[in-house]
């Protein structure tokens, strides 16, 4: 492999219903930076049908360039025609790194991409920079069990390809009206080479509020002693219009579901307002809930690792100090009406 013919950062934007996923959006504000330290473009892979026109979003959200496959054998994502499509596009443009979004498309295609190409994969990475002379992207994330952080290199091989987590990275803004180059791609595929045939879309509701999607979050760990502790988080979190987050450990224990979890095996989240109370502070947590705009950490232990991450942190029992804000926010905040996080 000559690693010289081998030049750009590429994205690939996972699109639905003709709305780009927030995750590629970020990706592409991650990929500029690489890029330009790299001094070299960044383009996005956008594969669909009637694209067209969010292939211009995409330059508006930083891509010098978008290689558009747009047919509607791609109507749904299907691991096979956009595998082949995705295969077709790095054989022939040899991009030096390529990143997707560690959803469930994301580490489908990127996986089966990675089985077919001659080179390596870092699934879920958090952090990603990128040397400026050799182009070895250092894509890092959680490892053993989130006790450490690990990056991980593919120094032998191209192009450098990684899945990563929603919400760690940040979009630029949107320039509105700019310009890139367009190049539209096919490839000889026709429906009956596809194994997988979707018969039918069902979609399906739920009135819980997403964890990922709340602005604000009470989340409690091991520290409030068992599920009975809990009964603190739900009652600040009511009076705050919050959402109730969990770390790893109480619900691997079985204290609250699997849906409230923060942090690497959980969602990544990025409220206004993130409360940690009784949680030590573990890596995988904080890559979780780092990027949350305000930390609020209560821990009896003062040397926990959670104030490291925390923008103000309280030294105590949770199960005392909880309560009192509780009743301070009740009385601040009025018990009618909805709540705003700024107010907070």
């Amino acid at each position: 492999m000559n690693m010289e013919d081998y030049r750009g950062v590429w994205v690939f934007i996972e699109e639905k219903d003709g709305i780009v996923a927030p995750v590629s959006l970020e990706l592409l504000g991650a990929g500029k930076w690489l890029a330009e330290k790299r001094k070299t473009e960044l383009a996005g892979v956008l594969i669909g049908e009637n694209v067209q026109e969010l292939a211009q979003t995409v330059v508006e959200y930083g891509a010098d360039k978008v290689y558009v496959y747009d047919d509607p054998i791609y109507r749904f994502y299907r691991t096979e025609s956009y595998m082949k499509a995705m295969l077709a596009c790095v054989e022939k443009y040899k991009p030096e790194i390529l990143l997707y979004g560690a959803t469930s498309t994301g580490k489908d295609l990127a996986s089966a991409v990675a089985t077919d190409l001659p080179t390596g994969l870092t699934a879920d990475t958090t952090q990603l920079d990128v040397e400026e002379d050799t182009g070895l992207l250092l894509a890092s994330r959680p490892a053993f069990g989130g006790n450490i952080m690990a990056t991980i290199l593919c120094k032998k091989y191209r192009p450098q390809m990684a899945t990563v987590r929603p919400k760690v990275m940040k979009a630029l803004s949107r320039n509105n009206g700019a310009t890139g180059e367009f190049i539209h791609e096919s490839i000889p595929i026709k429906e009956e080479d596809i194994r997988t045939k979707v018969l039918e879309i069902v979609q399906t509701t739920t009135q819980r509020i997403r964890i990922d999607e709340a602005d604000i979050i009470v989340a409690g760990g091991k520290g409030l002693g068992g599920p009975l502790g809990f009964q603190v988080i739900h009652q600040l979190a009511n009076t705050l219009g919050a959402v109730v987050g969990a770390s790893r450990d109480v619900v691997e224990a079985g204290w609250i579901g699997h849906h409230h979890q923060v942090g690497q095996t959980g969602a990544t989240v990025t409220p206004k307002i993130y409360f940690a109370i009784g949680i030590s502070g573990a890596i995988q947590h904080i890559v979780g809930m780092q990027n949350s705009g305000l930390i609020i950490a209560i821990n009896k232990d003062p040397a926990a690792a959670i104030f490291q991450a925390a923008h103000y942190g309280i030294v105590g029992d949770a199960l005392t100090i909880v309560p009192m804000i509780t009743e301070a926010f009740k009385i601040a905040l009025g018990r009618e009406g909805e709540v705003d996080a700024r107010k907070v």
